[in-house]
C-alpha cells in the first residue's frame, strides 16, 4: 500500500466537495454532457495530460504516463461516468439542481469528481508510474450506450488497455465498505416498447370495441409468468413493466396502449428465453382478444463480471484502503451498468463503494428524487483505483505476483 496515496487523496477532500456541487448543481443528460465534459477536460489540461474530446459524442479520453516509457509498456484503464437523470429533485439541499427535472439521483456527479482527483494525483506522481494509465470520462451510462459508443470512437484503441477498473458509489451499503467479487456483480438489461392496437369507441358500447386497455392490462399481467413459469427457479430473471400509457378519457375506450418496460439476466440463454417468451406471450394474448401488438426491443447492456485476476487484485487494494473488516461480496444485484462493455474488452474489476450515513440522511436508494450521499467517502474512491491503477502495472514488472496489501 502506498501511504501517500491515501494521505495524499484525503488531501482533495474540499476540492472534491466542491467539484462535485458543482457537477450536481449543473446535471446534463446523457449524450449532452457538454459543460461536464468542458470542466472535465480544463481540469485535465490543467494537470499537463494529453486529452481527448468528443469520444462517443461528449466523452473525454486523457492518457497518464511517466517520461521516457517504452512503447510496449501496458496501459490500465479507469473509467468514470458523468451523466445525469431525468428526474425533479427534492432534495432541498443549497447545491441542487438548477436544470429542473434534470437530477444527479445516481452518484455520477461523484464519480466525475472522484475521477478528477485520481488524475490530479496521478499526474502528480506520473513518472513513479510503471505503465500508462487511460482515464475515461463516459457519457450516457444510464441506458444510451455511452461505453460503446466511446468504444466504437476508439477508446480501446491506441493503446489497448490490458485491464479495466471502476467504480460506483451506492447509498444503502454501509460507509466505506467496499464490495469486491470475482464474476457477475450486475445484471443485463434490455427494455422494450409494446404497442397494443384495438380499435377504440364509445365507453358505453364496449361490445363495438376491441379495448387496448384492458388488452395490455391482461398482457401485463401475462408477462408475470415468464418469470414464475417459464424461467428455471435456479436462474434470476425479472421482467417489470414501469409504464403503461392508454386512453384520453374514462368515457372513451382507448384504441392504443403502449407498455414500457426492462429485463434482467445473467445468462445468455435466461435472456434469450425472457426475449422469445415476451413475444410469445403477447402474440398470444393479442390473439385471443383481437389486437395486433408490435415490440420494439433495445439491448441496453450485457452483464456487468468481474475477472477472477481483477477481483483478486482489487481485494488486496481494498484491503489496504479500508481495511479487511470492509471488504465484502453480496449477492448479484439485478442493476444494469455499461461498465460491462470495458469489462468485457479489457478484463478487470468494477467496485462498490458504501456511501450511506442513515443519521445524516443519506440513506434513500438511487434514482430517488431525495438521492445524496455522504460526500466524505470520495477519497476512498479516489484512493481505491489510484492504487488499483498502480497495482495493475506493477504485476508486468513482478510477473504476475500480485502485490501485497
Amino acid at each position: 500500500m502506498r501511504e501517500w496515496i491515501e494521505r495524499e487523496a484525503n488531501e482533495l477532500l474540499p476540492e472534491l466537495i466542491e467539484w462535485r456541487r458543482d457537477f450536481h448543481r449543473n446535471p446534463e443528460l446523457g449524450f449532452e454532457e457538454v459543460r461536464t465534459a468542458g470542466v472535465v477536460a480544463a481540469h485535465l489540461q490543467e494537470q499537463g495530460l494529453e486529452v481527448s474530446t468528443g469520444i462517443g459524442k461528449t466523452g473525454v479520453i486523457a492518457m497518464v504516463e511517466p517520461d521516457g516509457l517504452d512503447e510496449d509498456s501496458e496501459t490500465v484503464l479507469l473509467r468514470f461516468d458523468m451523466d445525469a437523470l431525468p428526474i425533479l429533485e427534492e432534495t432541498g439541499l443549497p447545491f441542487a439542481s438548477q436544470n429542473p427535472g434534470v437530477m444527479h439521483a445516481c452518484g455520477h456527479d461523484g464519480h466525475t469528481a472522484i475521477g478528477m482527483g485520481v488524475a490530479k494525483l496521478l499526474a502528480r506522481h506520473r513518472n513513479e508510474l510503471p505503465g500508462r494509465v487511460k482515464l475515461v470520462f463516459q457519457p450516457a451510462e444510464e441506458g444510451l450506450g455511452g461505453a460503446k459508443a466511446m468504444i466504437e470512437d476508439g477508446a480501446l484503441d491506441e493503446p489497448q488497455p490490458a485491464a479495466s477498473y471502476g467504480l460506483h458509489l451506492w447509498s444503502r451499503l454501509p460507509y466505506k465498505q467496499v464490495v469486491v467479487q470475482p464474476g457477475p456483480l450486475w445484471a443485463a438489461a434490455d427494455i422494450f416498447t409494446l404497442t397494443i392496437r384495438g380499435q377504440g369507441g364509445h365507453g358505453a358500447t364496449p361490445h363495438d370495441t376491441i379495448d387496448a386497455t384492458y388488452v395490455a392490462s391482461q398482457v401485463v399481467v401475462a408477462l408475470q409468468s415468464i418469470v414464475a413459469r417459464n424461467a428455471n427457479p435456479a436462474d434470476t430473471a425479472v421482467v417489470t413493466v414501469g409504464s403503461f400509457q392508454s386512453g384520453t378519457a374514462g368515457n372513451v375506450i382507448s384504441e392504443q396502449a403502449v407498455l414500457k418496460g426492462t429485463m434482467r439476466s445473467f445468462e445468455p440463454e435466461v435472456r434469450d428465453l425472457l426475449r422469445a417468451r415476451l413475444d410469445e406471450v403477447c402474440a398470444g394474448v393479442c390473439q385471443a382478444m383481437g389486437a395486433t401488438y408490435e415490440i420494439s426491443m433495445q439491448s441496453c447492456v450485457p452483464p456487468t463480471v468481474n475477472s477472477e485476476e481483477g477481483a483478486r487484485l482489487m481485494e488486496v487494494v481494498a484491503n489496504g484502503v479500508v481495511g479487511g473488516e470492509n471488504v465484502a461480496q453480496i449477492p448479484p444485484m439485478m442493476v444494469g451498468e455499461d461498465m460491462a462493455e470495458f469489462l468485457n474488452r479489457a478484463p478487470g474489476c468494477f467496485v462498490l463503494v458504501g456511501a450511506a450515513n442513515p443519521d445524516e440522511g443519506f440513506y434513500s436508494p438511487h434514482h430517488s428524487p431525495t438521492f445524496d450521499f455522504e460526500e466524505s467517502v470520495m477519497p476512498t474512491g479516489v484512493a481505491l483505483l489510484t492504487e488499483a491503477a498502480f497495482a495493475q502495472l506493477s504485476l508486468r514488472q513482478s510477473g504476475g505476483d500480485m502485490p501485497e496489501g
